[in-house]
């Protein structure tokens, strides 16, 4: 769905929350309880990178958190979308009251032109102004306003009627408040009411905005956000963590991992590692026997004849023995190469194309840099490369996490 141009964007003022929640050292026993607590961390920090720029206070945080413990709860009225977005909108206004109109302090808010410009605009009511004009004439005096030091008076306070009204617009000001209601209130009835024939879903629209208007919401927006999260891992919860059946859910930890991603504990995980250590995971769970059955291959070939074995576990044969120079790790070579995985399912081949290919050699995995080292030109070598000297727990195109690698590579020169 389109986003509702500005308003649910708009900074809240500030409001006292009851609970305080403070970083913790999560205790860690098992797999499952570190990735329930980076799954928590990775989502908190980047609702912190995101939406907490402007405020990220305990008292934004708090509420964020009790949120998203009503959602998991299920202590949380259902609401239809028009229910939803209006309580928000009416919190929204409510709470950017002491920050001016659209969050911008030069601008004083005045809620009756405001909600009569939604209430029009739902109507699309072009009387005063149309919606392409109000949006056109509101982003231009909005960048025009930025670095000014006029300060915004108090806000004139206000329901949100039912009816379409004509009013008179007597100040910038005014013009402003009304252009900013009409183009939400024309986008909510192209996006939120465009089936609404009879009129109920404009009513429950106008009902919650004004019960919204009475809550003490500091962030709407982000309140509405831990709600759906917490419901969201609640109604996962069935299916396993992230939808990985062998993974129980503990919300406890994901809860603390929030917190103190929130806060920007970053002690046992900040947010990047925490996306990696799910991601390398889920890996591991989903091709874990990938990687047993690559070490089992290793360890019986490398018993056979002729199979060479260096430090690092690179494993290869000599298929022809070339006489030139053997390339530097910062060489660029020319190579004719054939890959498989294990099971001799072929994942790239510049034989089968026809073509050879030049690359840096220390612009490749580590089994192919030390190994190709070990060639003289015009040589051809069979390798078999660990997962850990290959892609690892990453995929790679059609080669899986953790997959051991046969490639047959033949030396064709260095280049300048």
């Amino acid at each position: 769905m389109k986003k509702l141009s500005i308003i649910i964007l708009a900074a809240m003022a500030m409001v006292s929350c009851g609970n305080t929640y403070t970083a913790q050292k999560a205790e860690l026993a098992s797999m499952n309880d570190s990735i329930n607590f980076a799954l928590g961390i990775a989502n908190g920090s980047q609702i912190k990178s995101y939406y907490l720029r402007n405020d990220s206070s305990a008292e934004t945080i708090a509420e964020f958190i009790d949120a998203l413990q009503a959602g998991y709860d299920g202590s949380v009225p259902e609401l239809s979308e028009e229910a939803r977005i209006g309580k928000n909108i009416g919190s929204s206004i409510a709470q950017s009251e002491k920050n001016g109109l659209a969050d911008n302090p030069a601008w004083t808010l005045n809620e009756k032109l405001f909600f009569q410009g939604l209430v029009n605009g739902i109507a699309h009511d072009t009387t005063v102004m149309d919606a392409a004009a109000a949006r056109q004439f509101f982003q231009n005096q909005y960048a025009a306003s930025q670095g000014s030091t006029e300060k915004a008076g108090k806000p004139i306070k206000g329901t949100c009627p039912s009816k379409v009204k004509t009013v008179t617009l007597k100040t910038l000001n005014d013009s402003l408040n009304y252009a900013f209601g009409l183009m939400n209130g024309n986008d909510i009835s192209l996006y939120v009411l465009m089936d609404d024939t009879l009129g109920a879903k404009k009513s429950n629209l106008i009902k919650h905005i004004n019960k919204g208007l009475k809550e003490n919401v500091r962030n709407p927006q982000l309140k509405n956000m831990g709600e759906q999260i917490g419901k969201s891992i609640k109604e996962q919860e069935a299916n396993g963590l992230v939808g990985e059946p062998s993974l129980v859910t503990d919300f406890a930890l994901i809860k603390q991992g929030f917190i103190n991603g929130l806060l920007g504990d970053e002690s046992q995980f900040d947010g990047q590692s925490a996306g990696e250590y799910i991601q390398n995971t889920l890996n591991y769970i989903k091709y874990g026997d990938t990687k047993e059955q690559g070490e089992k291959f290793l360890a019986e070939n490398k018993l056979k004849e002729g199979v060479i074995v260096t430090e690092s576990g690179l494993q290869y044969e000599v298929l022809k023995m070339g006489k030139g120079k053997k390339p530097a790790a910062t060489d660029r070579v020319k190579v004719h190469y054939h890959g498989t995985l294990i099971d001799g399912t072929v994942f790239d081949s510049s034989v089968d194309r026809g073509e050879p290919i030049v690359f840096g050699l220390n612009q490749v995995i580590a089994g192919w840099t030390e190994g190709v080292q070990l060639m003289p030109v015009g040589s051809k070598f069979r390798f078999y490369i660990p997962q850990n000297l290959g892609y690892g727990e990453r995929a790679a195109g059609s080669i899986p996490p953790y997959s051991t690698l046969i490639f047959e590579v033949e030396l064709l020169g260095i280049e300048k």
